[in-house]
């Protein structure tokens, strides 16, 4: 690893500790279109301006650094998203914005001159922590999620979408889909942090996505009848508390039976008193699988329940013969290589992997840009909570891999 990729991914990794953090080791919450978000924001333009890069921003709000024309050439692109899940981890996203300015230093350090536009990315509202829609912003680019619809979520304040834009200083009506941001973009790599121990088990500080599991989430609304919880007999109440643990089991139960991952994690109760009988509960669910017939197996069993439909995502398989390529060589150049296997032969590629996390390379790739994934070795192999990791030896393994990566793409059609 460079002095110079090791000096930048240090000193931004140290800018961005303290923005967002809940204290108390309670992780980080950083919302879309908050005032942390704005910070996260003015950190992002000044990086780029910081390396003479040309900022621009798309109709959804995600934030584009180029070095080069991208308008006369299609560029390679790199980033991530710097938003988190209430208390989150500090990686998740913001490993992949910052190692992407860290590699761009590094080859410039390098001396590379590229053929090609090399661009930085930084998308908005990747977690959909605060209206319900995850990788909004790259859903809106590529027409997947609906302006109209995006433009009327709400937060659990009440505050829709438009409204919150309209409080960051953007118009709301700007949203939509954006062929020409998607135009300008030849290839995507998104580095990221791995959400669970397969590079562990592998021996390995950095691996190759190869696909992402079909996942979607669903709100369930379960009525009953407020009343006094002092006064109330229990024969005569009906409440809707009951009705969410009774779902929550039968969630479960789907779940094991059809081989999938599913899961209540956000809940919300009306009107939210102690000494009151709830009105209303409302739950989200997310279920995950391998292949769709196994997450479709969970919503059959849950379908007494109503469950509506908020965002769904297929399988999503990233650009098969550009994962070959990053993963041969990586390991032919020993970046993030396991070692040898038996018999003393090297391994050819690093480790590939699929994901059960969904990622805005998913959105790219499902919208036709050849896209591929490195993720970073993480020792706890926890993730969308404080415990997420990652050694700084294998983050800047993870620089490494990523300048190399985009090194080759950038120079591989130079004649």
């Amino acid at each position: 690893m460079s002095d110079v990729g090791a000096a930048t991914f240090r000193r931004a990794w140290a800018d961005l500790a303290p923005v967002g953090r809940a204290g108390d080791g309670r992780g980080y919450e950083r919302f879309a279109w908050t005032r942390d978000d704005h910070t996260l924001r003015e950190w992002f333009a000044g990086e780029a301006a910081a390396r003479g890069l040309d900022l621009v921003v798309d109709r959804a709000g995600n934030q584009w650094a180029w070095w080069g024309d991208p308008d006369a050439t299609p560029g390679v692109v790199t980033g991530s998203h710097l938003d988190s899940v209430p208390g989150g981890g500090a990686f998740d996203g913001p490993l992949g914005v910052v190692s992407a300015f860290a590699a761009l230093d590094v080859l410039r350090a390098r001396g590379v001159q590229p053929s090609r536009p090399l661009g930085v990315a930084c998308f908005v509202d990747e977690e959909g922590a605060r209206f319900g829609v995850a990788c909004a912003g790259s859903r809106l680019i590529s027409g997947v999620l609906d302006a109209d619809r995006a433009r009327g979520l709400r937060d659990a304040d009440g505050t829709t979408m438009a409204d919150a834009l309209r409080a960051a200083g953007r118009d709301p009506s700007t949203l939509g889909r954006d062929p020409d941001t998607l135009a300008r973009v030849g290839a995507f790599v998104e580095l990221h942090v791995e959400q669970g121990r397969g590079l562990v088990h592998a021996g390995a500080p950095v691996g190759v996505g190869r696909m992402i599991w079909p996942h979607g989430r669903w709100r369930v609304e379960l009525r009953g009848e407020a009343n006094h919880a002092g006064t109330t007999p229990l024969a005569d109440r009906r409440d809707p508390m009951l009705d969410l643990a009774a779902f929550v089991h039968h969630v479960r139960a789907a779940a094991v039976e059809a081989g999938a991952l599913a899961t209540v994690g956000k809940v919300r109760v009306e009107p939210n008193g102690v000494n009151a009988i709830p009105s209303q509960v409302t739950a989200w669910l997310d279920v995950r699988a391998e292949d769709e017939a196994r997450v479709r197996a969970v919503l059959a069993a849950l379908a007494g329940w109503g469950p509506s439909e908020e965002s769904w995502t297929p399988v999503t398989w990233f650009d098969a013969d550009l994962a070959d390529e990053v993963a041969t060589l990586l390991g032919e150049t020993r970046v993030g290589a396991s070692g040898s296997v038996p018999g003393g032969r090297s391994d050819a590629r690093v480790p590939l992997l699929g994901t059960g996390a969904g990622h805005d390379a998913g959105i790219l790739a499902a919208a036709g840009v050849p896209t591929a994934m490195l993720f970073v070795r993480n020792p706890t192999g926890v993730s969308h909570a404080p415990a997420e990791d990652a050694d700084e030896s294998d983050c800047l393994a993870g620089v490494d891999a990523l300048a190399t990566t985009l090194e080759h793409l950038l120079m591989r059609d130079r004649a």
